[in-house]
């Protein structure tokens, strides 16, 4: 406690002449700090609510505006008390092996394994309760595609279908792999699209896979069958993520178009929805009405399906920086959503991921903890059961170069989130 005391004195004299931005990510840096220095090991002391004292790091895990009223589940269409990370001693494990920034992940349905990628083309398969890796598919050279198992350029998407059999990863070289979650063997090769591949999403319940490209089109393929199926055609820019659930369409961001999609595959119809003023990055579905969406202008936006505008929009809802001499906002680079409940979680590299409560009828936007994380966060996935919060740290945005995080680890951080006290409460709505 002395020593914890010195560390507030002096964290106060620097805060003098350091600003907003400086302290947050010095606060993160100090933080990770601990977490190495305390090691897994180490017994983590009992929890304590409040006071100064709340165990190392919880200067860091500050309740946020809105907080106050998200453990109570009135608000909560799930039911039981809100999550929020765990307390009192270190807890977020961070796993390394990828030598290049991750770019996205997937959690199997069962919670047991997680699978990353990158942008040196690796694949790699871990288990999430002791991190141990099971499974590494390396990267090869360009050009080496024809005689390389694995990518050979980076992967930006991944997706898992619902029973854990089968996952599909998307390279900037226009190819679609499906693998043997199992053995990690690769099954399939798809071809057709005509530039990068950036999202993919499996149809809930079956072995439909829906890819979005760079090439503005979305393309629907049967794995099972090895089959290609269809092509829909509707954006004006690059596509930069796809999502879907049990519902024969998905939805779509539309980049630099602005305009977020929801696509009806039988009918070949879509629907446009247009809020972002910037391109729009990342999107998820909450459940079979409702979604949200980040863009490269700050803005994280909830969509309600039958309504054209957001029905929630925050700007800057990670802040700004100074980017020479002008105040920017810093890019939502990825979304998540426990499904069929109102918890959400955002990305950036504002050296924190930020967990959100949707208020009433999704129509609020309430931020309820920040989480330290130096670097881009270019992809962040809950577990079935909501106790694990997963995100892919790199020090790249994971579509581009336009900066560079130096003192970030490409790596994976698992973050554990406090066990829901047992609904009593009725079932989510939309949940099916």
């Amino acid at each position: 406690s002395l020593s914890l005391g010195r560390r507030r004195r002096e964290a106060a004299e620097e805060e003098l002449d350091e600003t907003p931005q400086e302290k947050k990510l010095r606060l993160a840096k100090q933080y990770l700090e601990e977490l190495r220095q305390l090691g897994e090991s180490r017994p983590a002391p009992e929890p304590r609510r409040d006071g100064p004292g709340a165990g190392p790091g919880s200067h860091a895990l500050s309740r946020r505006r809105g907080g106050a009223g998200g453990g109570g589940g009135g608000g909560n269409p799930a039911g039981g008390s809100h999550r929020r990370p765990a307390e009192g001693g270190p807890s977020i494990r961070v796993l390394r092996g990828h030598q290049l920034p991750v770019t996205c992940l997937v959690i199997s349905p069962d919670d047991r394994f997680i699978f990353s990628a990158s942008k040196d083309g690796s694949l790699i398969k871990c288990k999430l309760d002791s991190g141990k890796s099971l499974c590494v598919v390396p990267g090869g050279r360009k050009g080496t595609e024809e005689r390389h198992m694995g990518h050979a350029s980076h992967i930006l998407c991944m997706a898992i279908s619902s029973d854990g059999k089968y996952l599909a990863t998307g390279d900037r070289n226009k190819l679609i792999m499906i693998w043997d979650t199992a053995t990690c063997k690769r099954l399939h090769i798809f071809t057709g699209h005509r530039d990068a591949v950036s999202g993919l999403s499996f149809r809930k319940g079956t072995h439909q896979l829906y890819s979005a490209s760079h090439d503005r089109c979305i393309k629907v393929w049967n794995v099972a069958e090895n089959a290609y199926v269809e092509t829909l055609f509707g954006h004006q820019d690059v596509i930069t993520g796809l999502d879907s659930l049990s519902r024969e369409c998905c939805v779509t961001a539309g980049g630099r178009d602005g305009t977020v999609r929801l696509w009806k595959i039988p009918e070949e119809t879509q629907l446009v929805f247009s809020g972002h003023q910037g391109s729009i990055d990342c999107i998820q579905l909450i459940n079979e009405e409702h979604m949200v969406s980040g863009a490269d202008d700050g803005s994280l936006a909830l969509w309600g399906l039958t309504k054209k505008k957001p029905l929630a929009l925050a700007r800057q809802a990670h802040g700004v920086q100074d980017s020479q001499g002008l105040e920017q906002p810093y890019w939502i680079s990825a979304v998540a959503a426990l499904r069929n409940s109102d918890l959400l979680a955002t990305g950036s590299h504002s050296a924190s991921v930020k967990l959100w409560k949707c208020g009433e009828g999704f129509r609020q936007l309430e931020p309820l903890w920040d989480i330290p994380l130096v670097g881009f966060v270019n992809s962040l996935k809950f577990s079935s059961s909501g106790d694990f919060l997963v995100a892919g740290i790199g020090q790249e945005h994971r579509l581009g170069r336009w900066w560079r995080i130096k003192e970030a680890k490409n790596s994976i951080c698992i973050i554990p989130l406090k066990q829901r006290a047992p609904a009593s409460g009725p079932e989510s709505p939309g949940s099916s």
